[in-house]
């Protein structure tokens, strides 16, 4: 056994390095953070040219709680040597391949950080949890679990997969040829935006056929506006963990768009790319955008795939083939298999994932000395800000202040814009003193 931790961290993805970098700032906590990955990667596969981020880098792993880190975004460009020629880009945005180079040169400094430390198994013995991984046995008082999500591909469709119907999350991961091929790109999202707009550019090849199928109404932009961004601050969040379950359900529904829209730039980049093509050049139409779309079933033949898809807007039946399906169906939260050993004492909401406090705690009926805290898996219970990068700082310091059972982190704000509910009303909710602006 390895000597007695105050916490380990369960994956290295952005969330678990926020945890960690700042856990740097409080000597008095020990921890260790592993990953089964040899070093940091995020997203490998979706590193695609030109794809950029929809947060500001000012919301990096530390800045929104301690901007005095080494950790931030800005430090990263100064020890980088090249401050100077990113103000002059006058980017608003940047890309994901430097914010990725920015998490791994961060996930280098950090001694608490360990790669290829695969772990297997997670069990509690008395007042404490014993982490087995790859390269032993570890022990520590509390975890924090960060393992992501998975690649989500519907039932239906998981017969099919293979080496011509595969997830949009394995585009930088395969040889991939398009030249010639009836391609079709599945999902209405910005993930299914970025593959769409290169395989328009060529970059994989000059497809025969591009056809783009969405189930939503249109190819629809991220929400940004300033009251939208609203969602993404502290004081909403700390107010929609006390809503009434079938209020959030309806909220985060309705908000949809402030996540998972497309940028403006890449629904302008699409457009004038269609236009230059379509109108300029006068190529043969080999593009289609088919909005209101929802594949049903798909059947693998001896030349590709046929896929039976409603149509949402007229009722009617329609069928598409290709010889390449590409899946950007977006990800799914699992819970990791480690967890076995403790799962039957782990409490879980009725979608089979974990119930968390107001501090993502996970309850659960074991040790109360010990606690199990996660990232990225409160999107029922946190709303809409808690998958994404925007309050990753934020969290992580009030999951050490709850560590600490001290504020590490002044966490605090002024009085917010926006006046979610009934005056006075600052613990609890209901159905109807909540007022939505969606």
């Amino acid at each position: 056994m390895k000597k007695l931790t105050d916490l380990i961290g369960v994956g290295v993805g952005p969330f678990n390095l926020s945890v960690a970098a700042l856990l740097e700032r409080v000597p008095h906590l020990s921890s260790q953070f592993f990953d089964n990955k040899k070093e940091f990667i995020w997203h490998e596969g979706l590193m695609l040219p030109n794809t950029y981020m929809q947060t500001s880098y000012l919301k990096d792993l530390v800045t929104a709680v301690e901007p005095e880190s080494p950790y931030s975004f800005m430090s990263y460009l100064v020890k980088n040597k090249k401050f100077y020629r990113f103000l002059n880009t006058e980017m608003q945005t940047i890309t994901r391949a430097e914010f990725s180079d920015y998490l791994s040169w961060t996930a280098k400094q950090i001694e608490q950080v360990k790669f290829s430390h695969a772990v297997e198994e997670i069990k509690h013995v008395k007042d404490r949890f014993v982490v087995t991984t790859s390269q032993g046995d570890f022990e520590s008082k509390h975890l924090c679990l960060g393992t992501g999500k998975s690649a989500y591909v519907p039932d239906y469709l998981k017969s099919s997969l293979g080496d011509h119907c595969f997830h949009a999350s394995e585009m930088g991961l395969r040889n991939i040829d398009l030249t010639g091929k009836k391609v079709v790109l599945v999902g209405g999202g910005q993930t299914g935006a970025d593959i769409f707009l290169n395989a328009l550019r060529g970059h994989w090849g000059q497809p025969a056929q591009l056809d783009w199928l969405s189930r939503r109404a249109n190819f629809q932009a991220l929400d940004e506006a300033a009251f939208a961004n609203e969602f993404f601050v502290p004081q909403y969040v700390e107010q929609f963990y006390h809503l009434e379950q079938v209020v959030k359900k309806r909220e985060v529904d309705a908000q949809k768009l402030t996540s998972d829209g497309i940028t403006t730039e890449a629904l302008r980049a699409i457009y004038q790319e269609l236009y230059d093509k379509f109108e300029v050049q006068k190529q043969r139409k080999w593009v289609r955008l088919l909005p209101h779309r929802t594949v049903t079933s798909m059947t693998q033949r001896f030349d590709g795939f046929n896929m039976d898809v409603k149509n949402s807007l007229n009722g009617l039946e329609e069928s598409h083939s290709g010889t390449v399906v590409i899946l950007a169906t977006g990800f799914e939260t699992k819970l990791p298999r480690c967890l076995a050993p403790i799962m039957d004492q782990l409490n879980l909401c009725e979608d089979g994932l974990l119930q968390l406090d107001e501090n993502f705690k996970v309850q659960w009926q074991g040790n109360p000395e010990n606690s199990i805290y996660a990232v990225n898996a409160g999107l029922g219970s946190h709303g809409i800000a808690d998958p994404q990068l925007s309050l990753a700082a934020w969290r992580s310091a009030k999951i050490i202040n709850d560590l600490a059972g001290e504020c590490c982190f002044d966490i605090s704000e002024s009085s917010n814009v926006m006046e979610w509910g009934s005056e006075g009303a600052t613990t609890s909710f209901s159905v109807a003193e909540f007022v939505s602006v969606a």
